[in-house]
């Protein structure tokens, strides 16, 4: 007798070591959800992670579209998909869940060098936004731990002093030990921004993601063809309705794309980006939306299957005080997957 799929959700919450202040406020905790999907035998669990106000997620009819999907899901597809195109997170946990289903709930969603524990991911050392003395901590902690990558997020503090951190940076690092990239999270404006990135270009930056605020296309595209620095989309990516994705790139012209699986709609939806890239001349890495290990262990494996050699942004999980234990691992700028290690509970 065949065993009828079970669909259920939890929500969790999880706690910054530190107030993760970015040009759009700070935050004290990141909530989300866990799908899980079980055949029986074994159990799928995929994260369902939004980033409040920035996600385009529809938080106030969320739970009900996780109903939705769970009542789909167990009705062997006799009742309808939901609508999720204004729930990207919630299309990406359902990716993540089916695949890990897929492959008996091992977590293993895509086998590789990596999951075998032979091969690492390079990632960059994320500095949080803060005071000038908070900043330059956490940035002696980065170089001390061996990263060779340094990820910026600037545009919360007074701007003479993020040019002093970087300045700091230099004095010790020059281009070639240390990679710098920034994050401005959109905080520049059309009257400052060419300045700002002038000012930004004598420190030897590798690239500047979402200078200006998503949205402003003829000012981004203005931005990426003048721009001193390499220019990065992030936020630009993540609310395309009615917008054609290979126009908007060959209109911009980017350098770089960052891709968020959680925020764009899953690997599928990532995979057509990274085509469009490709078919462009335009570069590409991956972030990390602020997930638990259980999304940010699906993204690092699908990243390393793309784009294994390019620095990552995925160092994002020991910001938390109690997020779930898992197999990664952070050494000397590398992420790691040890196989001999055992999964907590979620």
């Amino acid at each position: 007798m065949k065993f009828m799929l079970k669909a259920d959700y939890k929500k969790y919450q999880l706690q910054f070591k530190f107030n993760a202040l970015t040009s759009r406020g700070g935050m004290e905790f990141k909530n989300g959800y866990y799908l899980f999907i079980s055949d029986g035998k074994n159990t799928g669990i995929g994260e369902c992670s939004f980033i409040e106000g920035l996600s385009i997620d529809d938080l106030n009819s969320y739970e009900n579209a996780l109903q939705a999907l769970c009542c789909h899901i167990q009705s062997e597809k006799s009742k309808p998909a939901p609508d999720l195109e204004n729930y990207p997170s919630i299309r990406a946990g359902w990716e993540m869940a089916v695949l890990d289903l897929a492959n008996k709930g091992s977590k293993i969603l895509f086998k590789s060098g990596f999951t075998e524990g032979k091969e690492l991911i390079p990632i960059n050392g994320l500095i949080w936004m803060g005071n000038k003395d908070f900043m330059l901590e956490q940035i002696n902690q980065k170089l001390q731990q061996g990263y060779k990558c340094i990820k910026l997020k600037i545009g919360a503090i007074n701007f003479s002093d993020e040019i002093m951190l970087l300045q700091f940076i230099r004095e010790k690092f020059p281009a070639g030990d240390i990679e710098i990239r920034l994050d401005a999270n959109g905080a520049f404006h059309a009257h400052d921004v060419f300045d700002k990135l002038h000012k930004l270009s004598k420190f030897d930056i590798h690239s500047i993601e979402q200078p200006v605020k998503q949205g402003q296309l003829e000012l981004m595209q203005k931005v990426c063809s003048t721009s001193p620095i390499p220019v990065a989309l992030d936020e630009e990516l993540i609310d395309l309705k009615g917008i054609n994705k290979v126009e908007l790139i060959q209109f911009i012209k980017p350098q770089y794309i960052i891709l968020k699986p959680s925020l764009l709609g899953g690997f599928a939806v990532c995979n057509e980006w990274v085509s469009i890239a490709n078919g462009n001349n335009v570069g590409w890495w991956a972030t990390s939306a602020l997930e638990s290990n259980i999304g940010l262990n699906a993204i690092a494996q699908w990243v390393f299957t793309k784009n294994k050699n390019v620095v990552q942004g995925l160092g994002t999980g020991g910001l938390y005080t109690h997020n779930v234990s898992s197999p990664l691992y952070i050494s000397n700028g590398f992420l790691g997957y040890n196989p001999s290690s055992a999964w907590g509970t979620v």
